[in-house]
């Protein structure tokens, strides 16, 4: 008789769990967990100076643009909207093959749109003179007064970079929410304009986005009596939390190569480029509105940062992978970093910051009919 055939057992279905870990896309990374790009890893000397810029004259490269974008555009193969007010993602150009019109034109459109993301980029590996010399079109570069920069050199770059051997990012942040709109560097007194952030690598399977609000749209999201009475306004601004987080948390390796700075800015700023008014104030570095009492100032501040944090309605995300650059106009928006990965992961970029003009205020004017043609409130009886 022969032998009985043993079946064999069925494979065990596999779990969705396991499909899914399959599926799920995960960043560039060094299988020995070392950094993707080690010479901007970052450099702490807590003996470095630098000397103040001072006033320089400044001329936007957005006036020199044509507005139909030839050169920036030529070779794009898709431009996708982000949100309505702010951000968009343009594909298939190359940064580094950018002419100087096509960089003049890049500045115009950062000016309107306000934040432009590209992908794929191999301005990454350009090295530091040759990013040095594409971001400079837009003006001469800030030099951070505490932030690391990359230990093979370059000042400019200033070097963002989070990982379990380095926690002065999060243990700056610590016992508050790190989500905290602002623009950098406002107390300057020529803030930064057109600025750059370069991804060099980001936490494995997401997190680490940058968020982006339009501060034109915040400005225009307030009535326009409510507006009036911002224009007109002047508000102190001051990076002395900064300096005192740096040496509080880091104690004798802390890195101050300026002095405190404190500068006064119109609350409403109007684009050189564009003429397009901006609520300028952010809750990092804006401290009180000139000529009103403290308790009028902190209820004003208050209203102000509330309203730029909660109008979703006017920002949008940043999603980065190695090679993401970020380019946006510091005049007319506000961001903020998120800190929603696990600790430990690395999260490495750097940032190229190019000061701009002097920011210009939005004068007092009379009601000139501007509610009767904002349709949204016209339909809504607003007027």
């Amino acid at each position: 008789m022969a032998p009985t055939a043993t079946a064999e057992a069925p494979a065990p279905a596999p779990t969705a769990a396991s499909v899914l870990a399959k599926k799920l896309a995960v960043r560039e990374k060094n299988e020995d967990g070392s950094p993707l790009y080690p010479d901007y890893m970052p450099f702490y000397d807590p003996l470095e100076t630098v000397e103040d810029l001072g006033y320089f004259d400044h001329y936007d490269p957005g006036h020199r643009a044509d507005p139909n974008y030839p050169n920036l555009l030529a070779n794009a193969t898709k431009v996708v909207d982000l949100s309505p007010h702010v951000g968009t993602e343009v594909e298939g150009v190359q940064i580094s093959r950018l002419t100087p019109a096509g960089l003049d034109e890049l500045a115009l459109l950062a000016a309107k749109r306000g934040a432009l993301v590209f992908r794929n980029q191999d301005f990454r590996d350009l090295g530091f003179d040759a990013q040095k010399k594409i971001v400079s079109h837009f003006g001469p570069l800030h030099v951070h007064g505490w932030a690391p920069h990359p230990a093979a050199g370059s000042p400019e770059h200033m070097v963002i970079y989070d990982h379990k051997e380095d926690l002065r990012v999060r243990k700056s942040w610590r016992g508050r929410s790190p989500v905290q709109w602002h623009t950098d560097q406002s107390p300057e007194p020529q803030p930064p304009g057109t600025s750059f952030i370069c991804m060099l690598e980001s936490p494995t399977a997401a997190g680490g986005d940058t968020l982006v609000s339009s501060s034109v749209a915040a400005f225009k999201g307030l009535s326009p009596r409510f507006r009036k009475r911002l224009e007109g306004l002047t508000a102190i601004h001051s990076n002395n939390d900064g300096v005192t987080q740096e040496l509080k948390n880091n104690g004798a390796g802390a890195v101050m190569r300026r002095k405190e700075l404190i500068q006064e800015h119109p609350v409403v700023l109007v684009h050189p480029v564009t003429k397009e008014k901006a609520l300028y104030v952010n809750p990092v570095y804006t401290k009180k509105i000139v000529g009103f009492d403290e308790e009028e100032s902190d209820y004003l501040l208050k209203f102000l940062f509330d309203h730029i944090a909660k109008r979703q309605d006017f920002q949008c995300r940043i999603r980065y992978e190695a090679g993401t650059v970020l380019v946006w106009d510091q005049r007319i928006t506000h961001h903020s970093q998120t800190l929603d990965y696990p600790a430990g992961e690395r999260r490495h970029a750097f940032r190229l910051t190019p000061l701009a003009n002097k920011p210009i205020p939005a004068l007092v004017e009379q009601d000139d009919g501007e509610c009767q043609r904002d349709e949204a409130r016209v339909q809504l009886n607003l007027c």
